[in-house]
């Protein structure tokens, strides 16, 4: 799978679109901007996946990091369950974005995983969603209930 990364931030345009009042679950909000991970997979999904840092995370859905400055302090990493399915290229600033080095670095060490994580995060919902795999209730509230994916049922043809 070929995967074109980069690390933004979400636009002004998309705070407008996606404001917080409406969509509470999204890790942004006006005046704190959050450095994304952007993954461009060769899937032919018709978007790319922006998978946020957070300096904090308490579950299961995630990369968490184990070997950064930050992770001997707090569980970092990525959070799954808080990333946004951007299909329009206005959605993201465009400017280069500084993370921490060593979070940067150990995400390209472990990028395939990530990707592969992702996926089938998104996956999973979608399949639960669609009827063609459903979770069992507490499985899906473990997993989905604080997601962002609902926020994309029309990205994801839902």
């Amino acid at each position: 799978m070929k995967i074109g990364v980069e690390i933004n931030q979400l636009s002004e345009e998309f705070l407008r679109e996606y404001p917080a009042s409406q969509y509470p679950e999204l890790m942004c909000k006006q005046g704190r901007p959050y450095s994304c991970l952007l993954l461009d997979l060769d899937l032919d999904f018709g978007y790319i996946i922006c998978i946020p840092y957070r300096s904090s995370i308490r579950h299961k859905n995630a990369f968490l990091f184990t070997g950064t400055e930050r992770s001997r302090r707090t569980q970092s990493g990525l959070d799954y369950s808080k990333m946004v399915l951007v299909q329009k290229k206005s959605y993201l600033n465009g400017q280069n974005v500084v993370v921490d080095q060593d979070e940067y670095n150990e995400t390209i060490r472990n990028i395939q995983r990530i990707a592969g994580e992702a996926v089938a995060y998104i996956e999973g919902y979608v399949s639960h969603v669609s009827g063609t795999k459903p979770l069992h209730p507490r499985a899906y509230e473990r997993k989905y209930r604080f997601s962002t994916l609902p926020y994309f049922k029309d990205v994801l043809g839902l």
